[in-house]
């Protein structure tokens, strides 16, 4: 069987839709091909009118805003295609970084594919890519998560694939849920050297480096935290083999979770870590005798 190849003819007489990245924290972290857009077209789809307005007045734009956001893109996907098709210019915008990339937009894209209306990316700053550059990981090969699933059945399966996954990770997550994250993570994938990036590019921007568990403990500590996080997990290194050290605290922190049998934990990390659950278990007896 054939593959077949969709190519879309895009009319003239319909209007353009621009995707335009902007700043994920410092308003000057613009292109000046984004702000000359963002002053000529028709119309501006935003994630938050207040948001994007404040971002327009700071760079003396005045512009026409209308609302596009996770509650009612669907709805507002078929009008803006219409103005789109009546030859009007319209641009879409989140409230940080790039539109449909773990943000709004990617259902108006989708829908304008089968209506021959051209899309043009305009792009520009994006938080996973910045981390990354700064984090001291791997960045030949990587692999972008963005929010990890709710569901458990969905989460627990992702983690699992994840766990012999040799590229550096990159997760975005919520201050509220960023401790869930991180105890799965040494659950399902053990002690793993990684970066915390917390509001980058703006006054209090933070980047945390050590293991996963030190990053867990850290904001343990520090309780209440702000701003969208980006976190940056190193890949499996099977090349290096594991310290006793690193078996213990995995083994503790395996121990600590309620309702997990040992021989269950000993299988799972002597599973993720590639070395014999007899070295596993012994280090788990011995640290039970000594509890």
């Amino acid at each position: 069987m054939e593959n077949s190849v969709s190519i879309s003819t895009e009319k003239e007489t319909n209007g353009k839709l621009f995707v335009v990245a902007t700043p994920i924290g410092n308003m000057e972290d613009i292109t000046l091909r984004a702000l000359r857009v963002l002053s000529e077209v028709d119309l501006i789809a935003a994630e938050d009118t207040r948001h994007t307005g404040n971002f327009l007045k700071y760079h003396k734009i005045d512009a026409h805003l209308i609302s596009c956001h996770e509650h009612n893109e669907e709805k507002r996907s078929d009008e803006l295609i219409e103005r789109l098709k009546r030859g009007q210019n319209i641009a879409l915008v989140s409230n940080a970084g790039t539109p449909a990339v773990s943000d709004p937009g990617y259902r108006l894209i989708q829908k304008r594919i089968s209506e021959g209306i051209k899309v043009i990316p305009i792009p520009g700053v994006s938080a996973a890519i910045s981390a990354l550059s700064v984090s001291g990981l791997p960045t030949d090969s990587f692999i972008f998560i963005g929010f990890a699933p709710r569901k458990p059945g969905k989460r627990q399966a992702l983690f699992h694939n994840l766990s012999k996954e040799t590229r550096t990770l990159i997760f975005y997550e919520s201050p509220r849920r960023l401790l869930n994250l991180l105890e799965d993570l040494l659950i399902n994938l053990g002690e793993r050297r990684a970066v915390l990036a917390r509001e980058i590019t703006k006054l209090y921007e933070e980047f945390i480096r050590g293991n996963l568990s030190l990053i867990k403990n850290h904001i343990k500590f520090k309780g209440d935290i702000k701003g969208e996080c980006t976190l940056i997990v190193e890949g499996q290194t099977s090349e290096i083999p594991i310290s006793e050290d690193d078996l213990q605290q995995e083994i503790r922190h395996a121990m600590d979770q309620p309702g997990e049998k040992l021989s269950e934990a000993v299988r799972k990390i002597a599973e993720r870590r590639g070395t014999s659950r007899k070295r596993v278990y012994d280090i788990a007896l011995k640290l039970k005798k000594n509890k």
